[in-house]
């Protein structure tokens, strides 16, 4: 076979026809300019890239091994526990802050909620205003504590409307009462009570506001009547517009003193003649700050009467509950006034269905019974 030398390099010995062996060269052989031939010359250049690529590269575990301090040689397992770590204490440092104040920050707001609740645990629970209804009943009659003179008689009686009456009689000084409806629905022992007298019945009505600033609710549940005491009436002119049939307010009612079971609902609805706070009750706080109710009050015939209201209320701070005697603002137990008409006025009127009647001048006319 036959090799080829590289340009310009020495040429290299065939085999002979004799099979001997090549001959060695005796050295570089020159080109015709003498120069040293460039074949031999590569040689050392491409033993040292060899021996550059053949040196062992370092590698990343190594590397890390190195900077975590590991000594050569450490398993697997320790080097990746002692990253991990690592890799957890630089995470620690770079969140340190946001740690802090996180932990800052719940610690804040649980020590701001515990304030919270000790100022609202510190306030009143609730407050109550019991104020006579403003508005003119349907069916009602106006007593006065005097007699009218004859301008006020032709004044009160020249309207034809009721409402300009009452407004008139209001503003002489008299004290507005309500014919109490009969409870149509409520259970018969109460409607054979209150038909029992004889006689309509009438009611001293008054709105009772709860008011409350706590942010946790406050619940009444329950209320008492207490310290009763009732004298003759001093009203001395009856005036009235008796009813012609109608329908319960919404509410509560009661006698004085209570009857069983009293207070009562008068809602014309389920439950009628039924004790209120025996399925309902007064919600204030938690965001509702006021409540109230409606309440007709009947004292007896002829008696002006003064009394008190004891409440039981549950919260958030007083879970099994607690009975409180109401205030005025003052300070001062709450003293509620209810009239009544008094039996024997020296003046009395009635109207509606029939003209204007002195029925203390002519008590057989009709209605006149219904005084």
């Amino acid at each position: 076979m036959t090799a080829t030398a590289p340009s310009g390099g020495t040429s290299e010995s065939q085999p002979g026809g004799d099979g001997g062996t090549p001959a060695e060269p005796t050295g570089p052989s020159e080109d015709s300019g003498g120069s040293p031939s460039a074949g031999p010359a590569r040689l050392p250049r491409q033993q040292s890239a060899a021996g550059a690529g053949s040196e062992p590269r370092e590698g990343l575990w190594s590397i890390v091994a190195d900077t975590l301090g590991l000594t050569p040689g450490s398993s697997p397992r320790r080097r990746v526990v002692t990253l991990l770590v690592m890799v957890s204490i630089a995470l620690v440092a770079v969140f340190r802050d946001a740690l802090v104040d996180y932990g800052m920050t719940e610690w804040n707001v649980t020590r701001q909620n515990d304030s919270n609740k000790e100022y609202d645990a510190s306030q009143q629970p609730f407050t109550v205003s019991v104020q006579p209804e403003q508005g003119e009943p349907r069916e009602w009659a106006m007593v006065l504590d005097r007699v009218l003179t004859a301008d006020e008689v032709r004044k009160m009686t020249s309207p034809r409307d009721s409402s300009a009456t009452f407004s008139y009689l209001k503003s002489l000084g008299g004290h507005p009462l309500a014919y109490a409806p009969l409870l149509e629905h409520a259970p018969k022992r109460y409607t054979r009570e209150q038909m029992s007298t004889g006689r309509l019945e009438l009611s001293d009505t008054f709105k009772m506001i709860v008011l409350s600033t706590r942010s946790s609710p406050v619940v009444i549940d329950n209320w008492k009547v207490t310290d009763v005491t009732c004298r003759k009436s001093t009203a001395q002119t009856v005036v009235a517009f008796p009813p012609q049939g109608g329908v319960a307010y919404q509410g509560i009612r009661l006698h004085l003193p209570p009857r069983a079971d009293e207070p009562v609902l008068t809602d014309d609805t389920e439950g009628q003649g039924e004790p209120y706070f025996g399925t309902r009750y007064i919600e204030v706080g938690g965001g509702q700050p006021s409540g109230g109710i409606r309440a007709e009050v009947i004292a007896p015939p002829g008696q002006s009467c003064q009394w008190g209201i004891k409440v039981h209320y549950n919260d958030s701070y007083v879970k099994e509950g607690r009975w409180v005697q109401l205030e005025d603002r003052k300070g001062r137990p709450l003293r509620i006034r209810t009239e009544s008409a008094p039996e024997n006025p020296r003046q009395s009127w009635v109207s509606g269905a029939v003209p204007w009647t002195p029925c203390h001048e002519k008590p057989e006319e009709p209605m006149c019974d219904l005084l």
